[in-house]
């Protein structure tokens, strides 16, 4: 892989991980139509994480100084005996719903009933690299459209009903209960596991219908993502160790990768502003259409590639698997 292909994977990475599009579909799209197999190049997926990582800890580095203290005042509180649930501070309630909302992500590793040990994480791997997966990549893209559609008329309904009450003010709680959090976290599993669901989206969307603000439910969609995108990194840096040893493990190059991570920052910080703002303003309808017409798209052509047996960008042959 050269500088210029990383800083195109780095550009995809930055901009889909934030926009509710999905960055695993986008990366396997640009990575099909470039012919590189990632499945050599883990580690350089993981640096790309980390560059979406920095993006979102810059946008919101003051509401993450905000929760370091509100956990700090968390622990004095319970163990002065002056924790009570009901009387949480606004970035305490956020602190603990964003804990409740990482649970659901270890059910990705329970064993899943008569699988012979797969648990929900292998579900994706087993599909990358597989013939079919490219058509799933598709089906997951219109269902993150069809989420995103689910999310916007929830909360044009909200409107509605404040409109008919009077209300001129914004819908929606601005306060988060454990049932929204659980709802989002597990939201935010599925999208782990079908390469093409928006995580993003999908868990946005997931706020929307359980009425939360939409812009409370943004700002903790991209904060629970920061645990998130951490814990992808890590895994993936020891899969491709244990994978692809130590020496082997560099074989992007250095240059390529600071060159991609670099990106994936600094595209990934204008997305982080550009999706705020598009919510705001109630332009989120543009990533409904899109998605459903590159949804689409992705499955016609995996429907021929499948028929043809070959790579309909690089003319090369499909791997059966």
């Amino acid at each position: 892989m050269n500088i210029i292909q990383a800083i195109i994977l780095g550009i995809v990475q930055g901009l889909t991980e934030f926009l509710p599009v999905s960055s695993s579909g986008h990366l396997t799209i640009f990575q099909h139509i470039m012919g590189i197999d990632m499945e050599g190049n883990l580690f350089f997926n993981v640096m790309l994480h980390v560059g979406t990582l920095l993006a979102v800890c810059v946008v919101y580095h003051k509401l993450i100084i905000r929760l370091i203290k509100a956990f700090l005042g968390l622990v004095k509180d319970v163990f002065t005996g002056n924790f009570r649930w009901s009387q949480m501070s606004g970035d305490k309630n956020l602190l603990v719903m964003l804990v409740i909302g990482l649970l659901p992500l270890f059910l990705l590793f329970v064993p899943i009933p008569g699988a012979k040990g797969i648990n929900g994480k292998d579900i994706a791997e087993i599909w990358q690299g597989n013939t079919g997966y490219f058509i799933i990549t598709g089906f997951a893209l219109l269902a993150t459209s069809i989420l995103l559609w689910v999310g916007i008329k929830a909360m044009e309904n909200a409107s509605e009903r404040s409109a008919h009450s009077g209300s001129l003010k914004n819908q929606g709680r601005r306060r988060l209960k454990t049932i929204d959090a659980v709802c989002i976290g597990v939201t935010q599993c599925l999208a782990a596991i079908f390469p093409g669901l928006s995580r993003s989206g999908s868990t946005l969307a997931m706020g929307e219908l359980r009425g939360v603000n939409k812009q409370v439910a943004l700002d903790y969609t991209f904060v629970l993502g920061i645990p998130s995108i951490l814990a992808a990194a890590l895994l993936e840096g020891k899969d491709a160790f244990e994978a692809q040893g130590t020496q082997d493990t560099l074989q992007v190059g250095i240059p390529a990768m600071v060159a991609g991570m670099i990106a994936a920052m600094i595209v990934g910080f204008f997305a982080i502003k550009l999706f705020k703002w598009m919510l705001a303003k109630d332009r989120t309808s543009v990533f409904v259409a899109y998605t459903a017409v590159v949804g689409i798209a992705v499955i016609i052509i995996g429907v021929i590639e499948l028929s043809s047996g070959t790579n309909l960008f690089s003319g090369a042959p499909l791997t059966f698997g």
